[in-house]
C-alpha cells in the first residue's frame, strides 16, 4: 500500500504539534540555558518542518498519484497470510507470553513465520529454536531484561 506524502506530512505534522503542546509544561532548570524541553522541542519542530514539507509535496503531486495505491501483493493469497500470521503473531505473543514464556512463545511464532515463508519444517524448527535462544541471551543476560519464563520457570537461569 503506498500512500500519498500529503498524508504522512499530515501525521508528522500532528504529532510534532502534540509533542510541542506536551512540552510546554515542562520546568526550566535554574541556572542553565537549556531545560528539558529543548531536545523534545528540537525533534518536534523537525517532525513539524518535515511534515510541512511533505504535504506541500504530496499535494504537487496529488495528479499524479492517488492518495492510496494497493500494492501487487495485496492479490497474492500467499503474501495477505504471511502478514495476517506476522500480525496474528503479536496478538499472540501479548497474550501467551506470561503463561508460556518469552523462548516457548518466540520459538512457535518464529516457527509459524518461517512456515507460511514456505522454509522446509526442519529447518524453520532449527532457526526458529536457536533464534528464540540468541535473542533471549541477548536480552535477558546481556541487556537484563525481564523476560518471562512461564512453563519453564523451574528451570530459569
Amino acid at each position: 500500500m503506498k500512500l500519498n506524502d500529503a498524508v504522512f506530512g499530515v501525521l508528522f505534522l500532528a504529532l510534532g504539534a502534540l509533542v510541542l503542546f506536551a512540552i510546554r509544561g515542562y520546568p526550566n532548570i535554574p541556572g542553565q540555558p537549556v531545560g528539558p524541553a529543548l531536545f523534545p522541542g528540537l525533534i518536534a519542530v523537525g517532525l513539524c518542518i518535515t511534515g510541512a514539507l511533505l504535504v506541500l509535496r504530496g499535494l504537487r503531486d496529488r495528479p499524479h498519484t492517488a492518495w492510496l495505491e494497493w500494492e501487487d501483493w495485496i492479490h497474492s493469497p500467499r503474501h495477505v497470510m504471511a502478514l495476517t500470521v506476522l500480525l496474528g503473531s503479536v496478538v499472540f505473543y501479548i497474550l501467551a507470553a506470561e503463561q508460556l514464556g518469552f523462548l516457548p512463545t518466540a520459538s512457535l511464532l518464529l516457527l509459524a513465520l518461517f512456515t507460511v515463508l514456505k522454509v522446509s519444517l526442519g529447518r524453520a524448527l532449527f532457526f526458529a529454536v536457536v533464534a528464540s535462544l540468541l535473542v533471549h541471551f541477548a536480552f535477558y543476560k546481556l541487556l537484563r531484561v525481564p523476560l518471562p519464563w512461564g512453563l519453564l520457570t523451574p528451570w530459569a537461569w
